[in-house]
């Protein structure tokens, strides 16, 4: 008897999460992960680099993204599974090097939490000095660690509750900047000044501009994880990915426009604060603290409670293919979350906010990220154009041509790492390589959903 179409079944799983989520639920998660307010914190580093024109960087840090978006959609279609990355590059090429995908997707997505529960422990630390960071830091990952193990439905509500209040807040910039620069403040006019100027704008800023905002939107990748807590996913995790990246695209850009005009010298506030200055300026000083609880609570519990759900949802993959603990494959009987997957994921995040700074969790999340996306693009490539030999027409441009883009664009960016990032990049994926050795006895062993889908 086959299998239903964009069922677990065929792919050799058991249904065992709670299949709730809507297209609309899948996307909101995918921009909350990516933070539709993210510009606020870097905004002064990144508007400072692009010499003004941080919109512009944005718009190409989109362009560069947008390839591998495409691999993860024409990924999702076939193989609607958990695991991501992982997932997809078993199934497209072969199980050992889809779990050394997943390997260097942990890289991201175990570390990302701890390096938010530093960024939030800090901020909350600066508004209420009285109380130290580590506080903070145990306090929103007990909250979101419970959230995460009542179900992705909870997740999905808070989710909704954080979309409306982001989206408020972009509104309130748009709105109010606009009302100050048409009133004669900042730039005084719409003006391309903040998009182009042809005597910065050349290959070489264009690269830079790839290395800087290509890494701000990492984080879609994380809806593909939800595919089997989702309806019809083989269409859903597709759409929600490009929507959630073109939503999130024209929003970065909106915001950064409006605040460029508000103040068109990147070189007036303090890199670090510059847009919540800009917003004082010309909104007001009570704007300021509202931006900063926003974020504090943005961060810590509505990107964070994300990135520990795809977190938990890669483990819980790995985990029922026997490549790491079984253990982590346990589904809680009454909420159907993988909670020993989530609950480890809090101890590790709690521990990292102690091992390491947030300038080293950085660099190890964007060298995971960065390294899986571009062995996907090529599980792309290797799947469709060489394996299935889909070549003619549009499939030439699908199979190939998009996937060699993004792989030779988060190449340029991936060779951008300082030299300590690789060895420890490398050495992550040599520990990968020897674990992987021994669970599979010698690279011959497949986990058993694999050998089952195949027959």
């Amino acid at each position: 008897m086959a299998e239903e179409k964009g069922s677990v079944e065929q792919f050799g799983y058991k249904q065992e999460l709670h299949r709730t989520l809507s297209l609309w639920d899948l996307t909101v998660y995918g921009l909350l992960f990516m933070v539709i307010i993210a510009p606020h914190s870097i905004f002064g580093y990144v508007n400072r680099d692009a010499q003004g024109m941080a919109p512009l960087v944005y718009l190409v840090g989109f362009c560069a993204m947008f390839f591998t978006a495409l691999s993860y959609v024409q990924m999702a279609k076939r193989f609607p599974i958990a695991g991501s990355v992982y997932s997809y590059v078993q199934r497209g090429v072969n199980p050992h090097v889809g779990f050394l995908a997943g390997w260097l997707i942990l890289l991201d997505y175990v570390f990302v939490p701890s390096l938010l529960y530093i960024f939030v422990g800090n901020w909350c630390q600066s508004l209420i000095p009285q109380i130290p960071g580590w506080v903070w830091i145990l306090i929103f990952i007990a909250v979101n660690t419970a959230i995460n193990i009542k179900g992705i439905e909870t997740t999905a509500r808070v989710d909704m509750f954080f979309f409306v209040v982001e989206i408020g807040i972009v509104l309130i910039i748009v709105i109010g900047g606009l009302k100050y620069v048409l009133g004669g403040g900042g730039a005084g006019e719409l003006t391309m000044t903040p998009i182009y100027q042809a005597d910065k704008v050349n290959l070489t800023f264009i690269a830079t501009a790839c290395t800087i905002a290509a890494l701000n939107f990492t984080g879609f990748d994380g809806i593909s994880t939800l595919a089997e807590e989702v309806s019809e996913p083989e269409k859903n995790v597709g759409r929600a990915i490009l929507i959630a990246l073109v939503v999130i695209g024209t929003v970065f850009f909106l915001q950064t426009y409006i605040v460029c005009l508000i103040e068109p010298d990147y070189n007036k506030f303090n890199a670090s604060t510059a847009l919540f200055d800009a917003c004082a300026v010309a909104i007001g000083d009570w704007f300021r603290i509202v931006l900063l609880v926003v974020n504090i609570l943005a961060v810590g519990i509505a990107n964070t409670l994300n990135a520990q759900a795809a977190c938990s949802r890669v483990l819980f993959s790995m985990g029922r293919d026997r490549l790491l603990p079984g253990a982590l494959a346990k589904v809680h009987p009454k909420f159907r979350t993988p909670y020993v997957a989530i609950l480890l994921i809090g101890v590790v995040s709690l521990a990292c906010t102690i091992i390491f700074t947030d300038e080293q969790l950085t660099k190890l999340v964007n060298f995971g990220a960065i390294s899986s996306f571009m062995m996907l693009n090529l599980a792309v490539i290797w799947f469709f154009f060489v394996k299935e030999q889909r070549r003619s027409g549009m499939d030439l441009v699908n199979y190939l041509v998009y996937p060699l883009a993004g792989t030779l664009i988060l190449l340029y960016v991936w060779s951008g790492f300082d030299h300590l990032t690789q060895i420890l990049g490398f050495s992550w994926l040599a520990v990968g390589i020897v674990f992987g050795y021994i669970k599979s006895k010698g690279y011959k062993e497949v986990p058993d959903a694999f050998k089952k889908s195949m027959m």
